[in-house]
């Protein structure tokens, strides 16, 4: 099958190198040199702009940052869509606001295209290996077209109905409570290491008691190796849990948990990490308190 993959960073690379390992022919398009040198070695053929993605896709794959550049890369001077054949189906993987999703569905739907509202999670890791989580909704039509990319990419495809926003409504979920337990995760071994407990073994206990999380599991070992390489950045749960606090707004819902976990993120950015490893939001604790850290080994 023939697919593209727009967005080539940690999510969108893992997932190109799960549909060439299962036999597709993947085009991937990027802005970065460096992720199209590395997929191109992988056995990809790489396209420069979006609207050079070959007619003749069975797939289109997006994996931008947000519902701005998903618009871009399909609708903007270079976009995909002109150049792609109606009946494509158009698998948006993007963390977006629900009512984003829908307006971009009802779109690219009324140009004769196929569309699944179809976000991921499961990190860098799983997105290799092809078995990320897909949470997704929209047509039987819809997703008959895109089986073959979904049993490429994913362990566990949640069917969520057939209107498109419901799979960004799940997802926004799974952001809330993601980011909640990464900060959660940060302030309480700040506490632990403030309060003089040795770093390595706080992970090892916690992580064999009822206060574990899958996040303390996954980010905490990032803090103690030092290594704040962006697996997924700071200010993606800047993006996400602006997201999950708009939606909340709009029903008039109070998220208290949600909002603290957003600041702390936001003091982080602000700090100069947004770039970084989300596990290193625990450097506003740092600022504030002069906790050491480990170093880099």
């Amino acid at each position: 099958m023939r697919v593209g993959v727009i967005g080539l960073g940690n999510m969108g690379m893992g997932a190109a190198v799960s549909l060439l390992r299962a036999g597709h022919l993947v085009f991937g398009c990027d802005l970065n040199a460096q992720a199209r040198s590395e997929l191109a070695a992988a056995g990809a053929e790489i396209v420069a702009r979006p609207d050079l993605l070959p007619p003749d896709l069975k797939a289109l794959v997006l994996l931008v940052v947000n519902a701005a550049q998903a618009e871009e890369v399909l609708f903007g001077r270079a976009g995909a869509v002109p150049s792609l054949s109606p009946g494509t189906v158009v698998l948006i993987s993007v963390t977006m606001a629900p009512e984003a999703a829908r307006a971009l569905a009802a779109r690219l739907s009324s140009s004769g295209f196929l569309v699944l509202d179809a976000p991921i999670s499961g990190g860098p890791a799983r997105a290799r290996e092809g078995t990320l989580s897909v949470m997704a909704s929209g047509s039987p039509a819809a997703f008959a077209a895109a089986e073959p990319v979904l049993s490429a990419i994913a362990a566990k495809v949640w069917r969520l109905g057939e209107e498109p926003g419901l799979g960004s409504t799940v997802k926004m979920v799974n952001q809330l409570l993601a980011g909640v337990h990464i900060a959660a995760a940060a302030e309480a071994l700040a506490l632990g290491i403030r309060a003089g407990a040795d770093a390595n073994t706080l992970f090892e206990v916690i992580g064999a008691s009822a206060g574990s999380s899958w996040m303390w599991q996954n980010r905490v070992p990032h803090i103690l190796e030092g290594d704040d390489t962006p697996r997924s950045a700071v200010s993606i749960f800047v993006k996400d849990l602006g997201i999950v606090l708009d939606q909340a707004r709009s029903l008039t819902f109070p998220l208290p948990l949600a909002a603290a976990a957003h600041q702390l993120f936001l003091a982080a950015a602000a700090s100069g990490h947004g770039d970084r490893d989300d596990a290193f939001v625990i450097r506003v604790w740092q600022t504030l308190t002069g906790i050491p850290l480990p170093a880099k080994g």
